[in-house]
């Protein structure tokens, strides 16, 4: 059995893969979330009383949708849970080795869909000076002057 990222959309069981024009995917199906599920389960103690622990998979589909748009944490929609928590399932889950471990399986998932030729691999990059300011200068504030004295000035005693 193969499992797929789920479209908003459905597909027609006619077509075995998915078309060009198929929307972006946001959302995991069912049956891949009963196999990454398990790859998920941190087992931590808790510190302190407080609120359940949130479902795990709501906010893989926010992690997935900030990994897919490339957009920040603050703009990822609420239907996936509060921005923070899921931030912090995904800190979790990478320290933890969880997210390697789901990672591994979406793409071994998605080579099985669709083909993936991993044999050889390429990175790009540009490191450039950033500028820092019109003049070009140290973009840091400069220290205020030493501050007056505000004591009154010293007189000589009118009652000697």
């Amino acid at each position: 059995m193969t499992a797929c990222l789920a479209a908003p959309v459905p597909v027609t069981p006619s077509s075995s893969r998915l078309r060009k024009d198929d929307p972006t995917i946001w959302r995991v199906d069912d049956p891949l979330w009963r196999r990454l599920a398990p790859l998920l389960v941190v087992d931590k103690p808790r510190k302190k009383p407080g609120r359940p622990r949130h479902d795990d998979r709501p906010l893989f589909d926010g992690v997935l949708w900030v990994l897919r748009t490339g957009a920040q944490w603050q703009e990822m929609p609420a239907a996936f849970g509060p921005t923070s928590t899921v931030h912090a399932r995904f800190q979790e889950w990478v320290q933890t080795g969880a997210f390697a471990r789901a990672w591994t399986l979406l793409l071994e998932e998605y080579d099985g869909f669709v083909g993936l030729d991993l044999h050889w691999q390429s990175a790009d990059g540009c490191l450039i000076k950033a500028p820092l300011g019109k003049k070009g200068g140290l973009a840091r504030p400069r220290r205020p002057a030493a501050t007056p004295p505000t004591a009154a000035r010293v007189a000589p005693n009118g009652t000697c």
